[in-house]
């Protein structure tokens, strides 16, 4: 059986949780807690299988990956059923522009990691720290919204009516967002693709409160 190790507060697990939902993958979450006592992911044997030591880390066999957007795309190719990319080139390339606007000029700025910096490094408090957040969320929104409207035609979300790899990751995105208290309001095609995924079991049996290792630290 697959594996995935996991902290239920990562966003980027999140969308891996997501994704093997949607695709009706059974597999087993391991827990792994980024704050308890240094950060289980600093530990020598979670080293040994994720050299960067960041969640998530999906196990299938003797295949090991990390990176979210590469797990996905791996089991998507992999499970076929139920495709989280449009066959369409141009299509899926711009489900890939939202998707890696998220990944890669959003989440990096943002993760805890980051976080965890600015407060001990920096000593940066509470204020400047939800500022920092607020400010690449609301830098980064703008574009994801205009791509989100041009698609209105086609369906609900990003590529249609059936959620793939840019709703995967625009919905922990949101979650986080709301967490940091973001004014979302002029993001309303945002806010629709929230709702309607949200509705979804496979998207609610993902969310950060439904996991085991929840509200632990």
């Amino acid at each position: 059986m697959i594996r995935l190790y996991g902290y239920w507060r990562s966003s980027a697990a999140y969308r891996v949780r997501i994704a093997l939902n949607l695709k009706g993958i059974e597999y087993e979450y391991v827990p792994v807690n980024l704050l308890r006592d240094g950060g289980e992911h600093r530990r020598e044997e979670y080293r040994q299988l994720n050299p960067q030591q960041l969640v998530p880390t999906l196990v299938d066999g003797d295949v090991v990956l990390s990176q979210s957007v590469a797990i996905i795309e791996y089991l998507d190719e992999i499970f076929q059923a139920r495709p989280l990319l449009p066959r369409d080139s141009l299509k899926r390339a711009r489900v890939r522009q939202a998707a890696l606007s998220i990944a890669c000029d959003i989440h990096p700025l943002n993760n805890s990691g980051v976080l965890s910096y600015l407060k001990n490094e920096l000593h940066a408090d509470g204020k400047k720290i939800q500022q920092w957040y607020q400010h690449w969320i609301l830098k980064n929104f703008p574009a994801l919204e205009d791509w989100a409207q041009a698609n209105r035609a086609e369906g609900k979300l990003f590529a249609g009516n059936e959620p793939g790899l840019a709703d995967i990751c625009l919905i922990p995105q949101v979650y986080n967002a709301r967490r940091f208290k973001v004014f979302l309001d002029n993001f309303p095609n945002l806010l629709e693709i929230d709702r309607h995924c949200n509705e979804l079991k496979a998207f609610k049996q993902a969310a950060p409160e439904a996991q085991a290792d929840a509200n632990t630290d």
